[in-house]
């Protein structure tokens, strides 16, 4: 009896678990909600200047078709993403009517590929260039939900219709706090519309790039688009010195700056032994600069002894310049120690150069923006995990290149002589 007592129990406990379990489930307070999707908005210039020819040796619209449609074919799923113009329907001369002149070609949303690229088929150069009437517009298709938010502009001209500043509107949507970013890309931009994308972009913390190449704009719209999808990082706003002694001491991160043509500007990172140093700089030419010019990012000891350098060269095609170096702290066996018998860190100057100059007529004040990203990680395993010399593992590439030279003439050598011997014996 009690057996079967126990029996019927057990049914009755499995019987309610598995109703349980088929049973919904309402979600608990503490669980977290589904993050929303990105959402992108590209708004693309389509007035009348977009007829130049000065992009590959075909139209400026031509060139934002092709960079839209290898664009499209690489949205990421999860990027909610729409298309907004200005300057497409207009082609009269009254004012009023063409700095009305925006429409959404597509609607912020998942993407369907075939769909957007045949509407942005159908464009051709119009007329006005409403860029503040279409920055509301582009706010207002976004939302103002949680979401990460994004528009990219892109133009070859600047607004034709103030007193309705784009400037002042990109502020206003700053203001707002609904977390929206705004990049700006510059079609073969004149100094005018660099300062003007320049300012809509600094207003809501976004970037501008100068193009002048199809690839520049489609590998360009690409990264920013890439960019709606990742977790953002928030700049942090420092200010370096004239010598690494006063400098700054920084953490891993992501710091901004400002600095003047051919200025030096010095920063301190801490290194434990058995750590890696990551560090890169970036210079953004904001305004009208001479071509031929460099960025040098050192890493320095305290003494003034430099560890390792790197540097880029620029030429003027493009308005951001980077550079980036490593260094690696290798494990010390009799390693200093600090009073808490912790090893003692080491402190690496960064310093930051440029040779930026400008005509006489640009302003050098304030500098220009410079982005420092340093990281520290774990050191490499081994010394075979470094780069030695430049060469890394080329080493034993190397190696294997000059033994095989070496027993190639051995070889040519003996075949050599053995063909002389053969001839004299003939």
């Amino acid at each position: 009896m009690i057996t079967r007592k126990r029996l019927a129990t057990g049914a009755c406990a499995l019987l309610v678990a598995l109703t349980a379990a088929l049973l919904p489930t309402s979600a608990s307070a503490d669980e977290p909600t589904a993050k929303e999707s990105p959402k992108v908005e590209l708004v693309l210039d389509v007035s009348g200047s977009m007829r130049a020819k000065d992009i590959d040796g075909k139209s400026r619209m031509s060139a934002a078709k092709q960079a839209f449609n290898e664009v499209l074919d690489a949205v990421p799923e999860e990027v909610r993403l729409g298309i907004r113009t200005l300057g497409a329907d207009y082609p009269g001369n009254d004012r009023k009517r063409g700095c009305k002149d925006t429409r959404q070609l597509y609607p912020v949303g998942p993407l369907d590929r075939t769909e957007a690229k045949t509407a942005v088929a159908t464009l051709a150069p119009t007329g006005w260039t409403p860029i503040g009437p279409a920055l509301l517009g582009a706010a207002d298709d976004l939302g103002e939900d949680g979401a990460t938010k994004r528009i990219v502009l892109i133009t070859d001209g600047e607004d034709t219709c103030a007193p309705l500043d784009p400037c002042q509107v990109a502020r206003e949507i700053a203001a707002k706090g609904i977390h929206l970013v705004i990049d700006t890309l510059g079609l073969v931009p004149d100094a005018k519309t660099r300062q003007q994308l320049t300012c809509i972009a600094e207003a809501t913390g976004g970037t501008y790039t100068s193009i002048h190449r199809t690839d520049e704009l489609s590998r360009r719209v690409r990264q920013l688009v890439d960019r709606a999808a990742d977790p953002v990082v928030t700049p942090v706003a420092t200010e370096g010195t004239r010598q690494c002694a006063d400098a700054p001491q920084l953490k891993p991160g992501l710091y901004t700056d400002r600095e003047t043509f051919g200025e030096h500007r010095w920063y301190k990172v801490d290194l434990l032994p058995g750590q890696e140093l990551r560090a890169s700089v970036s210079v953004s030419a904001d305004r009208a600069v001479n071509n031929d010019y460099g960025v040098l990012l050192r890493a320095v000891t305290k003494y003034g002894r430099e560890i390792v350098r790197g540097a880029e060269a620029g030429d003027g095609r493009t308005d951001v310049i980077s550079t980036g170096l490593r260094y690696p702290k290798p494990e010390a066996e009799d390693a200093d120690e600090d009073g808490d018998g912790k090893p003692a860190a080491e402190t690496v100057c960064l310093q930051v150069s440029n040779s930026f100059s400008a005509p006489p007529a640009v302003k050098t004040t304030p500098g220009m923006p410079i982005e420092l990203t340093v990281d520290v990680v774990d050191g490499p395993a081994s010394a075979s995990d470094v780069a030695s010399f430049g060469l890394g593992r080329g080493w034993w590439l190397l190696g294997a290149l000059v033994l095989a030279g070496f027993l190639a003439g051995l070889i040519w050598g003996w075949l050599s002589r053995w063909r002389f011997a053969v001839w004299r014996t003939h």
